[in-house]
């Protein structure tokens, strides 16, 4: 469905309900009635914030990968709202990437992770990286066991072949800056830092942390 370019879109009184209501699966349902993604990736470029807020967030709920590049977009929108959005939820279309068996593979790649059972976890990406080698987030998830076992190496490339494969995994760009820190390459870690963000001008601590490094290097 579109909408007419004389009023107002129907996706911004769902939104608006949405707001007042505060319930995430009726706010999918009534989106997924009336838009197709498509849509919607269009109304993400609208003139009204709002309403780029509303189709950014729908989008993060329905839609899959496909979506990305919209989503990865709208991190450096002029609204801070919509930035935020995208923020929140880029990452379950990154998840979203794959068949729904390898997306199991990968939550249980992450479950292990957080148990700090690392073995199993890089046993498990390792896995799942041969059978889908196109996926960027199997790809950052294995850089995270490398980086816990100070793997720095191993980490950075893994960290860097989720960014060839997804250029705004800005997640895997703190993952490198961090490699670079542990091992004193302070501007290769500002470079990294940089990109991280430039993808996502919310990352307040990673300027804090360019911030820092630059002092550093300026009085070396």
């Amino acid at each position: 469905m579109s909408d007419s370019p004389d009023r107002q879109p129907v996706l911004l009184s769902i939104f608006q309900k949405y707001l007042l209501e505060e319930n995430t699966a009726t706010y999918i349902h009534r989106v997924a009635a009336i838009y197709t993604c498509g849509t919607l990736e269009r109304l993400s470029q609208h003139g009204a914030a709002e309403v780029r807020r509303a189709a950014v967030m729908a989008l993060c709920f329905v839609s899959d990968y496909s979506s990305n590049h919209t989503v990865g977009m709208a991190l450096n929108d002029a609204d801070r709202g919509v930035r935020l959005i995208a923020e929140n939820g880029i990452r379950s279309l990154w998840i979203r990437a794959g068949t729904q068996s390898q997306r199991h593979r990968l939550k249980k790649v992450m479950t292990q992770i957080q148990g700090n059972s690392l073995d199993s976890a890089l046993q498990e990406a390792d896995s799942l990286i041969v059978d889908a080698p196109w996926y960027s987030e199997a790809y950052n998830q294995r850089g995270q066991v490398y980086f816990k076992q100070q793997n720095f190496e191993r980490s950075l490339r893994d960290s860097h072949q989720a960014l060839e494969i997804n250029p705004y995994h800005f997640p895997a760009a703190i993952s490198m800056g961090q490699c670079y820190l542990r091992q004193g390459e302070n501007v290769m870690a500002l470079d990294s830092f940089r990109r991280a963000l430039r993808l996502n001008p919310n990352l307040e601590s990673i300027r804090t942390q360019i911030s820092y490094l630059e002092r550093q290097l300026e009085e070396m």
